[in-house]
């Protein structure tokens, strides 16, 4: 398709057949010549004899035109184009823009800009609206394309055309931002940028005994990008106003200290996000949209609501981006896309907010995204449903079953209205073999928030069949890693104590997968697998525990125990605790990992480590073991593990003093001179009778006893603690193996 003529008859040309059409973007996105050819022109395009400037501006429109169709629908063609750096040619063209330059031409290259920069964004993820069908192959050279947008003298170049006279021009660097920033130190990059001039101001600073004037700070209100932003908002054009809500939205995620300005009112003028609230009112819904997209993220974000545990204040602005999405939700004249939107939003509103997901509950946020769930999802299989089913909907099924599964993580009441009130198992069940990988990741965690409730995992999911899909799906040698990492979490609940299912999944090769899973190289995977062992071992058999670690293997499971993950540590140090939870199966512990040497040394590592969650896990263990009189000696004739688990009594949180004291009492309750004295002379028995006369415990030294706040750890009474101390030095001050209490 070797285009031998540029010019603007033949532009268009190719700009009409590749509008819409993938498989022509495909076969001009391949010929890297026309495409060398094509971004010449959006700064040098070819001259004629007798040619006027306006033909040539002409040229380097269409050509602009050809590159942003280009960006999207086509990986040759994008892989194309980051190879001949199309972005430095039209960021080098946007440097270059002059007065005498047409509206149209600005508007076509910097659209060209937005439409590139976001098909690298894309490529590069997460992706903005759910997952991804696949992974990328262009993702590394992607990766630094990305990250050429945000340097700082890059932002110089399209930054204030925020403010450029043409609203088109606007609206696509607005939407460049919306597009593009993803990562933390990008969000970031663009948050704190100012003009050169307030930029020299800022550096220049004020000389010491001069007061500086805040209201002409740099940083005043969120600074100059969240200003001219909301500045915005008020525009009468509502394309710029929903490009400027959408970049606000993509700057405040995550980003507590532009939510919190932006949530708080200026002396006599009303916040930024009541401006947000209002616009969630319009009667444009794709406005409505990026201004409840752009409210949840400063709601969340935001000091005033950044709590998730417990009641988070005033509740207004959540209900009335609630009220909206519910509306668009429930609407059956809205399409497709719009409603998956109102999906996504409503689940980064209520995500891991445990009150938030009850009062979406309360505000009937789940009944429209139930209805609509069983609406679109047909219990018996068909070959739309495999095959022929539009994108469209597979990607708002994908949206309404994150959003249930959200809603539904933390209460009990909720999952049964899930399972028994909206009965959305059967539809949850079909999604789990559906064709698009957004869907079965969905439908995985459905699963797993309905199987943290016990009467559901003994009830519905084990009646209705779905634990048994859940386990095929996960049991798939060839299943795309995304849903293998959905689909392990459901895993780590269904092979609990009090699952009905855990027999059958060993006996069908469950414990084999999750070896399997162990030893990639995916972390997160890693830890999935761990997760599930760990809760597998928990008040299991001796034979089932020694299977467990004999097809861990002892170089595995020793090797989890020093990963440099601190969260693999504490997961394996957590699955031996479960090991050692009875005094015979200690002797199983101490087999498999070695001997006695070996397993303290494990546990001297651990209760060492930086990591507070390691620690605990390993005191536990400590603990277990220390019930087996055959291993106490060993325990009391290591000096390290002695000095360390006193530290722990006198500096650890309650929760780990809990099981160090326990493993105290243990070790002084056999009447054993040896092991009296060689407490006594680590000095446990002065820090048991600090313990047993104050009402904290005592840390060596003033300083660190301070923590956040001015309170002292530990300032609260431990009864528990107390009284196991007191316990503890009976034994040692000669009272006996038992006490008179």
């Amino acid at each position: 398709m070797t285009v031998t003529t540029l010019n603007v008859p033949s532009l268009k040309t190719v700009k009409n057949a590749v509008i819409g059409n993938r498989t022509a973007k495909g076969s001009y996105g391949r010929d890297e010549i026309f495409v060398s050819r094509l971004v010449e022109c959006i700064n040098d395009p070819p001259t004629t004899p007798g040619e006027t400037e306006s033909s040539k501006e002409n040229i380097r429109v269409e050509a602009a035109h050809i590159i942003a169709s280009l960006s999207y629908g086509s990986p040759d063609a994008l892989r194309t184009l980051l190879r001949l750096n199309a972005s430095h040619a039209l960021l080098y063209a946007v440097s270059t823009f002059q007065p005498s330059d047409s509206a149209s031409l600005r508007a076509a290259i910097t659209r060209a800009l937005r439409a590139l920069a976001a098909a690298i964004a894309e490529a590069v993820g997460p992706s903005l609206w759910g997952l991804s069908a696949t992974v990328s192959d262009l993702r590394p050279e992607a990766k630094g394309a990305l990250e050429y947008f945000f340097q700082p003298e890059v932002l110089d170049v399209y930054i204030p055309l925020f403010n450029d006279p043409s609203p088109q021009v606007g609206v696509a660097v607005a939407q460049l931002v919306a597009s593009t920033v993803r990562d933390p130190l990008h969000r970031l990059r663009v948050s704190d940028w100012c003009p050169p001039g307030e930029r020299a101001m800022e550096t220049k600073g004020k000389r010491g005994w001069e007061k500086r004037d805040l209201t002409k700070s740099p940083s005043r209100q969120g600074g100059w990008t969240a200003r001219t932003l909301a500045a915005l908002l008020h525009h009468k054009d509502t394309k710029l106003q929903e490009a400027a809500l959408s970049a606000l939205a993509s700057l405040a995620k995550d980003n507590e200290t532009l939510a919190t300005r932006l949530a708080k009112a200026p002396p006599g003028q009303e916040s930024v996000l009541a401006t947000v609230l209002s616009l969630c009112r319009s009667r444009t819904i794709d406005l409505q949209l990026a201004a409840c997209l752009c409210a949840t993220n400063i709601v969340r974000a935001s000091s005033q609501s950044n709590i998730i545990h417990g009641y988070p204040g005033d509740s207004s602005n959540a209900i009335t981006i609630m009220h909206v999405l519910n509306r668009i939700i429930g609407s059956d004249t809205a399409s497709n896309q719009t409603r998956t939107r109102a999906c996504f939003i409503l689940y980064h509103l209520v995500t891991d907010h445990r009150y938030y997901c009850q009062l979406a509950f309360e505000r009937n946020s789940l009944v429209q995204v139930a209805r609509l769930v069983n609406s679109i999802t047909p219990v018996e299989k068909t070959s739309e449903f495999d095959e022929d089913e539009p994108e469209s909907v597979s990607r708002l099924r994908e949206a309404a079953l994150t959003a249930v599964a959200a809603i539904s993580l933390f209460d009990s009441d909720i999952r049964t209205a899930v399972t028994d009130d909206y009965k959305l198992i059967p539809a949850i069940q079909a999604s789990l073999s559906h064709q698009y990988v957004g869907v079965r990741c969905a439908a995985c965690q459905c699963a797993r928030a309905l199987s943290r409730a016990v009467s559901a995992l003994r009830t519905n999911i084990v009646d209705t069949g779905l634990g048994m899909s859940v386990f095929q799906l996960f049991m798939k040698q060839d299943e795309d890693r995304q849903v293998i990492h959905a689909v392990s979490t459901v895993i780590c609940n269904i092979v609990t104590d009090f699952s009905p299912l855990r027999t059958t999944l060993i006996e069908q090769g469950a414990i084999g997968r999750l070896v399997q899973l162990l030893n990639t190289e995916d972390v997160e995977l890693r830890l999935n697998a761990l997760w599930a062992f760990k809760n597998l071992l928990y008040k299991a058999t001796s034979e089932l525990k020694r299977q467990v670690m004999t097809s861990l293997g002892r170089t595995e499971m020793c090797n989890l125990l020093v990963d440099p993950d601190p969260r693999i540590q504490e997961q394996a140090f957590h699955a031996i605790r479960h090991v050692a939870d009875g005094v015979e199966d200690v002797e199983l512990l101490f087999s498999e990992l070695g001997g006695s040497d070996a397993v303290l040394g494990y546990l001297i590592t651990g209760m060492e480590s930086d990591s507070e969650e390691v620690v605990l896990q390993a005191v536990f263990a400590l603990a277990n073991v220390a019930n087996s009189p055959a291993h106490q000696r060993s325990i009391v004739s290591n000096s390290r593990i002695l000095n360390r688990l006193r530290e722990c009594l006198v500096d650890a949180k309650a929760e780990i003093r809990r099981p160090a004291i326990s493993c105290v009492v243990e070790l002084a309750r056999q009447d054993s001179a040896r092991n009296h004295k060689e407490l006594q002379e680590a000095g446990f028995v002065s820090t048991l009778r600090h313990i047993r006369e104050y009402s904290h415990h005592v840390s060596a030294s003033p300083t660190a006893l301070r923590s956040m706040g001015g309170r002292y750890i530990g300032a609260e009474e431990d009864p528990e603690v107390q009284e196991l101390a007191k316990q503890a030095l009976h034994y040692l001050e000669g009272g006996g193996s038992e006490m008179d209490l």
